[in-house]
């Protein structure tokens, strides 16, 4: 009996805030996508990866599972790894096995955090973080493992209307606080997961096709801001009065794990797949803060 041709996405990690980004771009596109979180897909669970690719033979598999918990995953290094390092290299043989593509989500956390320009895709990683160390380890088996075929896509500061995020909490944060004191002194490139989602199909995309070469990619909104400026942006969109942001540093938050201090991300291999970088993060966030307040809005009201 010949094998069933591969056909259709899977993502791994659906429930989360981009997987459900994903999952709903690909439907509005006509592509046919099986959604799975955690209870259909533990990562963590060899077997488990090995079942979902067998079971539903996508020809693109992206990995939305994460441990994101970048303070917890200090006291917690095994749990961390488990999910960030090794559930990616169980994907990666599964995806071996059936042929599929791998696209890879990972973070600016893999830098050190402490350039004085945008980090390329090429630039060597120096994570100072439990996190950062884990999505290392997740990067590095799918490029091992799959080096023609593995795809890893580093973001940051990612924000939409299906999650928690910091742009949800300042909206939240404006209607019960008179002031808010946010750090100004860590420097990134806040990314709409609509962006994002968009260019991961893209990607996956040009990948089936043979015209995005593997290897690593950054996509994030460009432009570079603060988590100060970004506050301010958003009270302003809100109509509230951005004075109501306080400038503060992070060494007065006293968080287990360091933030990068700049950890802006250059754009430039996608060039090799035929695209160009993604639009500027004011723009993004202008289009999506509706769809933003309104998730804000019945989140205050299901309390």
């Amino acid at each position: 009996m010949s094998p069933i041709p591969a056909a259709g996405w899977l993502v791994a990690g659906a429930d989360g805030m981009l997987g459900r980004e994903l999952t709903a771009r690909l439907a509005l596109q006509g592509i046919a996508v099986t959604a799975l979180g955690r209870a259909a897909l533990d990562v963590t669970d060899p077997a488990s990866a090995r079942a979902a690719v067998a079971r539903h033979r996508p020809a693109v598999v992206v990995n939305c599972a994460a441990w994101t918990a970048v303070d917890a995953a200090e006291s917690h290094p095994a749990q961390a790894m488990e999910v960030n390092g090794a559930g990616p290299a169980h994907l990666a043989h599964a995806c071996r096995r059936s042929g599929a593509r791998l696209l890879q989500l990972s973070t600016d956390y893999v830098f050190a955090g402490l350039a004085d320009r945008p980090y390329r895709e090429d630039d060597p990683p120096g994570p100072r973080t439990v996190y950062g160390m884990t999505k290392l380890a997740g990067e590095r088996a799918v490029l091992g493992i799959l080096p023609e075929t593995g795809y890893v896509v580093r973001t940051a500061w990612l924000y939409g209307a299906g999650g928690r995020n910091f742009v949800s909490t300042m909206i939240r944060l404006a209607a019960g606080r008179d002031t808010v004191p946010v750090v100004d002194d860590q420097h990134g490139q806040p990314t709409w997961t609509a962006d994002l989602a968009d260019r991961l199909v893209a990607l996956g995309t040009a990948a089936l096709r043979d015209t995005a070469p593997a290897g690593v990619y950054h996509a994030t909104n460009t432009g570079g801001t603060t988590w100060y400026a970004l506050a301010r942006e958003t009270f302003r969109l809100l109509g509230a009065d951005p004075d109501r942001i306080r400038p503060t540093s992070s060494g007065a938050l006293d968080r287990p794990a360091p933030r990068p201090g700049f950890s802006l991300l250059d754009q430039r291999r996608w060039q090799e797949a035929g695209m160009g970088p993604l639009r500027e993060w004011r723009e993004a966030l202008a289009e999506a803060f509706p769809a933003l307040r309104d998730a804000a809005g019945r989140a205050e009201q299901g309390r």
